[in-house]
């Protein structure tokens, strides 16, 4: 992500002077002669319209260009969707702007375990990517390398996860070069047998070559529900977070709406990367799942979710 973006460098100046409102806040006072900083920009991924849409029976795929005008209504003014090929920036470069919205960051899985494959791997990924970058100005591709994912019983052994951190740097080195950033992802699976395999890809590769998405709630599920684990995360690697996953949940289960408050203290969270300068780029993914509440659609939950993060950084 570029240090340069003006509306990053905003919220870091504005956390970094003064203390971070609460939720429930929707104004706060200024010394005379000042005026507040502008609205950083602030993303939705694709995931948790993929959830809202199943839980009531319709495709999201079949129904992208009304969920994208569903979007446009929340507040968000960046989507992050799931990238395929050259095919899917296409989709995205005529629908996105006719709803005045950006594609700052996208998500594209990778599979570099298998030494036979993670070559390939790499290059689909550096040619779609750099076809995002020439057509949408992307700046950020988030990538969890799978398949062995979402909660199979599949581990990696430590060829394979050798393999993998070195493939992930030769592409976050080859994306360097594009003027694009990469940003490890992980889901919940990584951080089994004492999160070996989320710890290599963080400690095996060049910090300039390979950044850090941090899906707050996934560190906090894969390790037994644990605000201690996540924030030691947090300790570890918060130098290299490039962007920030929101997801809240209230013992243990997602909640359909954002809030400040709930298993994850975000306020803290936000405190402690803005005491270190860090500027994340915010993506909301707040998805629901069985046992999630059932009092919002997808619109309405994420126009809920956008003034909650909106009342934390005003």
């Amino acid at each position: 992500m570029s240090a340069t973006n003006p509306c990053i460098l905003s919220r870091r100046q504005f956390l970094g002077s003064m203390a971070l409102a609460s939720a429930a806040t929707t104004t706060a006072r200024l010394p005379a002669g000042t005026t507040a900083a502008p609205m950083p920009e602030l993303a939705c991924n694709v995931y948790p319209w993929m959830t809202f849409y199943q839980r009531s029976g319709r495709d999201l795929n079949a129904e992208m260009r009304t969920a994208l005008a569903e979007l446009a209504t929340t507040g968000f003014t960046s989507f992050e969707p799931i990238l395929e090929d050259q095919s899917s920036v296409d989709t995205y470069a005529e629908l996105l702007p006719q709803h005045g919205l950006k594609m700052v960051s996208a998500y594209m899985n990778s599979e570099l375990h298998n030494a036979d494959q993670a070559a390939a791997s790499v290059d689909h990924v550096l040619n779609v990517s750099a076809y995002a970058k020439a057509k949408l100005g992307t700046e950020i591709i988030v990538t969890n390398p799978s398949p062995i994912r979402w909660g199979g019983p599949e581990n990696k052994n430590d060829t394979e996860i050798r393999t993998q951190a070195k493939a992930l740097d030769r592409l976050g080195a080859g994306l360097r070069a594009e003027g694009i950033t990469l940003a490890y992802h992980n889901h919940d699976s990584e951080l089994r047998l004492g999160a070996r395999e989320f710890h290599h890809m963080m400690v095996a590769t060049d910090p300039a070559n390979v950044k850090f998405c941090l899906d707050s709630h996934w560190v906090f599920r894969g390790c037994g529900d644990s605000s201690v684990a996540l924030f030691d995360a947090v300790e570890l690697y918060a130098d290299r977070v490039v962007e920030l996953h929101l997801r809240q949940s209230t013992g243990g289960v997602w909640d359909e709406t954002f809030a400040a408050t709930g298993d994850i203290d975000y306020q803290h969270l936000f405190e402690v990367l803005a005491a270190r300068g860090l500027n994340p780029l915010l993506v909301m993914e707040q998805a629901v799942e069985e046992g999630s509440p059932r009092e919002h659609d997808a619109a309405s939950a994420h126009a809920a979710s956008y003034q909650a993060l909106k009342a934390m950084l005003s």
